[in-house]
C-alpha cells in the first residue's frame, strides 16, 4: 500500500463562494454560497449534474473567473488572477502544432528566467513522468489523443505548479485510453505529491482518483455532500472491481441523479 499524506492545513479554499452572471431580465447564479477545503496534497474530484458549477469552481480557484460573492483562498492568501503555483489543464489539449512535444512542454518556462539548459532538464523531466519520453522530439499531429493529453499533462508539470485544476481532462478520449491515463496520473500524483482538483462527469472516474468526492447540486449550484473514498492508494484493477469500490461507486452515483432540487422549476 502506498503511503497518503496526512491531511492538514487547507491549500484551496472557498469561503462562501458564489458566482452570479448576467442574462436577459435578470441575474443567473451559477454558484451559491460554496464552502470547502482541500487539504495540501490531496486528490480531490469533483462530480454534479450538468450546470452545477463545476467548472466556474475550478476557474475561480485558477483565478480565471473572479467570484461574485464570497473569497477563494490558496494557501491562505485571496485568489485574484492566475499564478505560477497553479498549473491549469482542460479537455483541450490547446498545443501549438509547430512545436514537438518537448518544444510545447517548454514553452511555459520561457517566461521564467531559465537558461536553455535548465529549461531543457525541466522539460524532459516532466516528459519522463507522463511516459513520453520516446516521443519528445514528435510533432503534436503524430500523437493519440491520450498523448497529446499527456503532454499537455506534461507542459503543466514542467512549471512546477503546487496545484493541478484539471477541468475534464479525459472527458475526448476512448474508454482504456481514459483508464490508462487515469492509471498514469495516479502514478504521478504519488510521486509528485500535488494538490489536485479534479471536474469530471464520470462517477466511476471521480471515484476511482480522489481521497474525496465532491458531488455538486445545481439550480444554484452548491456543494450537495462530500463522500470519503477509503480504499488505499495505489488504485487497481482490482480495487476497481471491488465490492468496496462498487459501494462508494453506487452511493456517489446515487448522490449525483437523486437529489432534491432547490430550484422548484428545475
Amino acid at each position: 500500500m502506498t503511503d497518503v499524506p496526512t491531511l492538514t492545513e487547507a491549500k484551496i479554499s472557498f469561503r462562501e463562494a458564489g458566482k452570479s452572471f448576467p442574462v436577459k431580465g435578470g441575474e443567473f447564479t451559477a454558484l451559491d454560497r460554496v464552502s470547502l477545503d482541500v487539504a495540501d496534497r490531496e486528490f480531490v474530484t469533483v462530480v454534479g449534474p450538468s450546470g452545477c458549477g463545476k467548472s466556474t469552481l475550478l476557474n475561480m480557484a485558477a483565478g480565471l473567473v473572479e467570484p461574485t460573492t464570497g473569497r477563494v483562498l490558496v494557501d491562505g492568501d485571496a485568489v485574484r488572477g492566475p499564478g505560477p503555483e497553479r498549473g491549469v489543464i482542460f479537455q483541450q489539449y490547446a498545443l501549438f502544432p509547430w512545436l514537438t512535444v518537448r518544444g510545447n512542454v517548454e514553452f511555459g518556462l520561457k517566461l521564467r528566467s531559465l537558461s536553455a539548459a535548465e529549461r531543457r532538464s525541466r522539460a524532459d523531466r516532466a516528459i519522463e513522468l507522463v511516459g513520453l519520453t520516446d516521443f519528445a522530439d514528435a510533432l503534436p499531429k503524430t500523437l493519440s489523443g491520450g498523448m497529446k493529453q499527456r503532454c499537455a499533462i506534461a507542459r503543466a508539470y514542467a512549471v512546477d505548479p503546487e496545484v493541478l485544476l484539471m477541468d475534464e481532462p479525459f472527458g475526448a478520449l476512448d474508454a482504456l485510453t481514459r483508464v490508462q491515463l487515469q492509471d498514469q496520473l495516479l502514478h504521478t500524483w504519488t510521486r509528485e505529491r500535488r494538490t489536485v482538483m479534479f471536474v469530471t462527469h464520470d462517477v466511476d472516474e471521480a471515484v476511482y482518483l480522489a481521497r474525496r468526492v465532491v458531488v455538486m447540486a445545481a439550480r444554484p449550484g452548491r456543494v450537495h455532500r462530500v463522500v470519503d473514498v477509503d480504499l488505499p492508494y495505489p488504485r487497481t484493477e482490482e480495487l476497481r472491481l471491488s465490492a468496496e469500490f462498487a459501494q462508494i461507486r453506487n452511493e456517489v452515483w446515487h448522490s449525483v441523479y437523486h437529489q432534491p432540487s432547490a430550484d422548484p422549476s428545475a
